[in-house]
């Protein structure tokens, strides 16, 4: 693996700025991506990561590809803690080097990293992002975590177990990938706790710091929080701290906490990354919104078991839950995206 400098990730809060990277010159031909592969080749895939491997968001990537690595299909290098700044040269240097697939999240460079691949029709670049695909940029595909399903279900759950009907919700930063799962959970608590519940949303300004995130816990349970969502690292531990409860985000965390975390939305990236793969292989990979895979009826989100608490949810509530996966996994009832900035009330 080469020798990449690494640097402290600050994302900026803004991500939808226009494209000015990319432009008409950036056009791209189909017949510039990567030819289709014989069965049994392995195919080189590099990430470039912006915050260390066990980051919640992160760690999904790094555990999908360790185990495509594992099974054989793929060869993996990865490099994490990569600087905004640094993004582009990273991604550059692993381009040139013959990598065929680059995996990483670009929500502080989206500029950049369009132009990078712009530069390197040959490869495909599978990148959390909080734009579209682009035709102009066809061996670019944009994922993001879109487990609002999930995240709904353990809202459910949390409004069945609040006492007090004050709930916490910690972000990191009021962006579409966070809002959409705090309003589809809240909008899970109010089923089953009732409209009149008090949310405390607050947002930390960083997708790690895990100090300053409990930090901000602790504030809301003085402020009569009883349970809290834990969408940053941190915010369980105030919460096993103080004593009350914490809902999961992303990762399942109950065997570290296991008289605190009541359930946990899980993101499963492997479906989205097979995906991907089997495109390379057919030398078919293009611009298109692998967000989609994301979803629960294709494998890429669910509700992790209650655990320790399976005895303490209410039994009509375990129901409930199961009753609205079905309908979710079916088709028959589709989970509101909604990434608008939620406000405490």
């Amino acid at each position: 693996m080469p020798s990449f400098s690494k640097g402290s990730s600050v994302m900026p809060i803004s991500r939808r700025r226009l494209l000015q990277g990319v432009g008409a010159g950036a056009a791209l031909s189909l017949a510039g991506l990567p030819t289709r592969l014989f069965a049994q080749e392995k195919i080189k895939v590099a990430a470039v990561y912006t915050v260390p491997f066990e980051q919640q968001w992160v760690s999904r990537l790094h555990l999908a590809a360790n185990a495509a690595k594992e099974a054989g299909e793929i060869e993996y290098v990865a490099t994490e803690n990569v600087s905004n700044t640094d993004y582009e040269r990273v991604m550059r240097e692993y381009a040139e080097q013959g990598y065929q697939l680059i995996l990483g999240e670009v929500f502080g460079v989206e500029d950049e990293a369009r132009a990078v691949a712009a530069d390197y029709p040959e490869v495909a670049f599978l990148m959390g992002s909080s734009f579209p695909a682009d035709d102009a940029v066809p061996n670019f595909a944009p994922f993001d975590n879109y487990i609002q399903d999930a995240s709904y279900l353990s809202g459910l759950v949390a409004g069945a177990m609040t006492k007090t009907k004050n709930i916490g919700l910690v972000g990191g930063f009021p962006i579409p990938e966070v809002n959409r799962l705090m309003h589809a959970f809240m909008q899970g608590v109010r089923e089953t706790a009732g409209d009149d519940t008090k949310f405390q949303v607050a947002f930390i300004g960083s997708w790690f710091d895990p100090p300053k995130a409990k930090e901000t816990a602790f504030a809301q349970i003085d402020a009569g929080a009883d349970i809290l969502y834990a969408e940053r690292f941190g915010v369980s531990d105030a919460a096993k701290e103080r004593g009350v409860l914490a809902i999961g985000n992303v990762i399942d965390t109950q065997s570290e906490y296991p008289e605190t975390v009541v359930a946990t939305a899980l993101w499963d990236f492997k479906p989205t990354l097979d995906k991907a793969l089997s495109e390379i292989r057919a030398g078919t990979f293009k611009a298109a919104d692998y967000g989609v895979y994301s979803f629960m009826k294709e494998g890429g989100c669910a509700l992790a078991p209650l655990g320790t608490f399976e005895d303490k949810v209410p039994d009509e509530v375990k129901k409930l839950v199961a009753e609205k996966e079905e309908a979710i996994r079916s088709g028959n009832l589709v989970v509101e995206i909604n990434d608008t900035e939620p406000k405490s009330s």
